[in-house]
Formats: structure tokens, C-alpha cells, sequence
């Protein structure tokens, strides 16, 4: 929401009324910023909702506090220049594998678990 608020306000800023997109490339890096985060939001929850449910819940509330902490420093690169976007970008492409990877483990370590009865928990500790 409050990407969605900053492209309101560039747009209230440089004059440019929906439904163009087009205007200062100040205004279209905003527009592009709160456009490619809102591409990345349904991966991200699916993925977040995934990785809480079959792998921990505390581990995955933190990686999405660090998600959005990237996205937002992301937005605030973009806003000011389209290189500064760069490092936030890839942090936060790495943080959402991180969460492909532990929901992955944890959806194997459910179907090991349920449906061919080896607990891979209880090998690894005894």
C-alpha cells in the first residue's frame, strides 16, 4: 500500500493523471518500482505461506520481514535512480530462494513423513 501511495503522489507531483504511465523518468522509475514489487507479492505470500506451514513458522516470518525490508529499500533505489535498485533486487531474489528452498524441504520432509513413513528428523538425530 504504501508503494501504491508514492505513485499517487508522483503523480499528483508531475501532473499526470491515470491512465497514463508514461511522463518524467522520475515519475515512471516510481511507477515501475510499486509495478515490479506488485508482480512479486503473490510469489512472495505463496511462498511465505508455504515455508511457515511445512518447514517453521519463525524462520519464515523472519526471511518475509527481510523480504519486504529489501523491497523497500528496492522502491527507495528505484526512486532515486534506476542503478541504486541493483543490490536491493538481488537481496531480495536470494531471500525468496531461500524460501523456495526450505518450503521445498519441508513439503519432502512432509510427504517422506506421511505417506512413506520415514521420518528424516529422527535419521538425522539418532
Amino acid at each position: 500500500a504504501y508503494f501504491f501511495l508514492q505513485v499517487i503522489y508522483a503523480r499528483r507531483l508531475f501532473g499526470i493523471s491515470p491512465p497514463k504511465i508514461s511522463g518524467p523518468p522520475e515519475f515512471e522509475r516510481i511507477f515501475r518500482a510499486q509495478v515490479n514489487s506488485s508482480e512479486y507479492f503473490p510469489i512472495f505470500l505463496a511462498l511465505l505461506w508455504q515455508a511457515g506451514l511445512f518447514f517453521h513458522q519463525g524462520l519464515a516470518a523472519a526471511l518475509g520481514l527481510l523480504y519486504l525490508y529489501a523491497r523497500y529499500c528496492y522502491f527507495m533505489g528505484y526512486k532515486a535512480s534506476s542503478s541504486e535498485r541493483l543490490t536491493p533486487i538481488y537481496f531480495s531474489a536470494g531471500v525468496l530462494w531461500i524460501l523456495i528452498g526450505v518450503s521445498a524441504l519441508g513439503i519432502l520432509h512432509f510427504f517422506l513423513s506421511h505417506y512413506v513413513g520415514l521420518n528424516v528428523l529422527q535419521l538425522l538425530t539418532a
